[in-house]
């Protein structure tokens, strides 16, 4: 996966590539990470757009286009969920999403979303459980074991795939950490007019992409693109030392070293953008080219290498083991 053109958008210090042959291949890696919308929003907003070739800017706009109108109807939805969980009392986060596009990214196509994430507190699952299929939202998911949110689904007009709103609960596996999810509720605030939808504060925010970041091993762009914007919209409001404090405080430390690690290994700007004292040498394959044997070493320190206590370790390794063996025995 090659971030070169990502680099390129954040880091002001640099032009814009002028050769034409650049942005052939560049749309091809931005097509197949499904970043367009997160490339032709950043290139408009910086005044950028017009230096890159027409069809470069055809193509982005017309996968852009596309993200908008699912993005319009996800956020109607959207929209009626918060409402609703606001009127009864319930409090409650948008997580990522529509939220995270309009407010981070500056517009409502500005960052695809395929579903609708909110974080409630505990004691209200079965309340926002209630209020959820009373909106439509009646196809119950498969629970995953020891996860810490449940989806249910609604068939809409037009649209094979049915719209997914998950319920979350916590940020991450209760039995591989020591996570404290009342620091998050503690220090949000009201949006807008809501007195019970809430936003994180600002760490809070980067804490929480950085571990979704990580749970995804960084697999997609989409990933980096996540940590890079919103560490650029609040850097003044990220502290790494009071962020490390928190991470050791709920035994996530090494995963939030590990991901900030890897995102300021592949983009050496930020070095002079925001000092980051903690880091990890990361083992030699993670940079190299190529898939197998990298691609299992990384997993296996993705999977194995990324907690604070062994006992969550042999947690993660005991159900990563079983829930295979269920695969393979279905």
């Amino acid at each position: 996966m090659s971030l070169d053109f990502v680099g390129i958008l954040y880091n002001e210090g640099m032009e814009l590539p002028k050769e034409e042959e650049y942005y052939d291949r560049a749309i091809l890696e931005i097509d197949k990470e499904k970043i367009a919308p997160q490339v032709y929003s950043l290139l408009k907003r910086q005044g950028n757009l017009n230096l890159t070739p027409v069809s470069f800017q055809q193509k982005l706009k017309q996968k852009y286009e596309k993200g908008l109108y699912q993005n319009l109807i996800i956020k109607s939805q959207f929209d009626c969920i918060l409402e609703r969980l606001d009127e009864q009392a319930i409090d409650v986060i948008p997580l990522k999403g529509v939220f995270m596009a309009e407010k981070y990214f500056g517009h409502t196509g500005a960052r695809p979303t395929g579903d609708i994430d909110i974080l409630i507190r505990h004691r209200d699952i079965e309340k926002t459980i209630e209020i959820v299929k009373s909106l439509g939202f009646i196809l119950e998911l498969e629970v995953i074991p020891d996860h810490f949110h449940c989806s249910f689904g609604k068939v809409l007009p037009y649209s094979e795939i049915p719209l997914t709103v998950e319920i979350h609960w916590n940020l991450v596996k209760e039995n591989t950490s020591d996570f404290t999810i009342e620091d998050i509720w503690k220090d949000t605030k009201p949006i807008g007019d809501f007195k019970h939808v809430k936003e994180m504060a600002p760490l809070h925010t980067f804490y929480m992409v950085c571990l979704h970041g990580w749970r995804h091993n960084l697999d997609s762009a989409k990933y980096f693109i996540d940590i890079l914007q919103i560490l650029h919209f609040y850097h003044n409001h990220i502290n790494y030392d009071e962020l490390i404090k928190l991470a050791e405080n709920h035994q996530t430390k090494k995963r939030i070293i590990r991901t900030l690690s890897i995102v300021y290994k592949q983009f050496s700007y930020l070095d002079s953008f925001k000092i980051l004292s903690y880091k990890r040498a990361m083992p030699f394959w993670r940079y190299k080219q190529g898939k197998g044997l990298k691609l299992y070493l990384d997993f296996l320190d993705y999977q194995l290498l990324s907690y604070d206590k062994f006992s969550h370790v042999w947690m993660e390794f005991t159900q990563w083991v079983s829930s295979n063996k269920t695969k393979s025995n279905g």
